[in-house]
């Protein structure tokens, strides 16, 4: 049976009217996001080039020359020397001490966050609803709400001007343990676990063997996040601490900041550019080595298969 075929005229109408209703908007449209996505990446990315440039010039050329562009002398590695020998290598122990907070503080939240957020996601048992509750209610508080609260019960404790002061809060983390929930009910197949349970699989076996390889991007996505804000922890180790020994490296720069002030001030703010911008380091290289990792954690939870 033959099917109609339209006349040159009319396919050449309908072909215009195609590109007209579909091609223009959708052009439009792609140029207004480039634009749009050009300006979000140079509002990302210029305090980064700022910070790379004046990292490179010394105390005087920081005022002498234009902000946006190199000076005459490339001073940076004579600032990093500096930075790292600065108060007998002041800045080397804060680093250490950053390193012991998020490796302590972050990695102890993602695998508490990891198994609490399992437990809520796979088993059934009574006020799980309000366990839900809570948690919604603690990821809404901001942390600055309970710095002071918690420097009056650790003071009580005799823990202030201590590494557990900065360490145990950073333990809990609402939004790692709700992400966790999430991404586990729907990554976790509860067919897996009953087969696994049928075979005679105790509950710990089943959880490191098979469930922890399935969360596996989300734990990531949990460590990631957890990672970056006790990296960048400031407030809660500036109420708990005053022992300069043990400040992590956002208290200590805001105190060599803090030098350029008042009477007899020694200001050195090339160093704590080159301080700043060797902090970043780190957090960069992670998000690099486990950029797959993090994109997929992101997604596969909040698809339904």
């Amino acid at each position: 049976m033959s099917t109609p075929t339209l006349s040159p005229s009319r396919k050449s109408v309908r072909r215009a009217r195609t590109q007209k209703d579909q091609g223009r908007p959708g052009t439009q449209k792609s140029i207004a996001l480039t634009v749009l996505m050009v300006a979000f990446m140079l509002y990302t990315v210029l305090p980064l080039v700022w910070l790379v440039i004046n990292a490179s010039k010394t105390q005087g050329e920081l005022f002498d020359s234009f902000g946006l562009w190199f000076a005459d002398t490339f001073a940076l590695f004579t600032n990093i020397g500096d930075t790292l020998t600065y108060k007998d290598g002041i800045f080397i122990r804060w680093v250490g001490n950053t390193l012991i907070y998020v490796v302590i503080g972050a990695g102890g939240a993602t695998l508490l966050a990891t198994l609490a957020g399992y437990g809520l996601a796979k088993f059934k048992f009574p006020g799980r609803g309000a366990v839900f509750a809570v948690v919604l209610g603690a990821v809404a508080v901001p942390g600055t709400a309970l710095a002071v609260p918690t420097f009056l019960m650790f003071s009580k404790m005799e823990l202030t001007n201590t590494p557990w002061a900065v360490i145990i809060p950073s333990l809990i983390s609402p939004f790692g343990l709700y992400l966790m929930w999430v991404f586990a009910v729907q990554a976790i197949p509860t067919e897996i676990l009953e087969a696994a349970r049928v075979d005679g699989a105790g509950e710990l076996r089943t959880f490191f063997t098979i469930s922890i390889r399935l969360l596996a991007p989300g734990i990531v996505t949990v460590l990631l996040f957890t990672t970056v804000a006790t990296w960048n922890n400031y407030f809660l180790p500036l109420i708990m601490l005053s022992d300069p020994n043990w400040y992590p490296l956002t208290v200590g720069l805001n105190q060599w900041n803090a030098q350029a002030q008042g009477a007899g001030s020694q200001p050195i703010f090339n160093l704590v550019l080159t301080g700043s911008l060797l902090s970043i380091v780190p957090i960069v290289v992670a998000f690099l080595f486990l950029q797959r990792q993090w994109q997929s954690g992101l997604s596969a939870g909040s698809v339904k298969a």
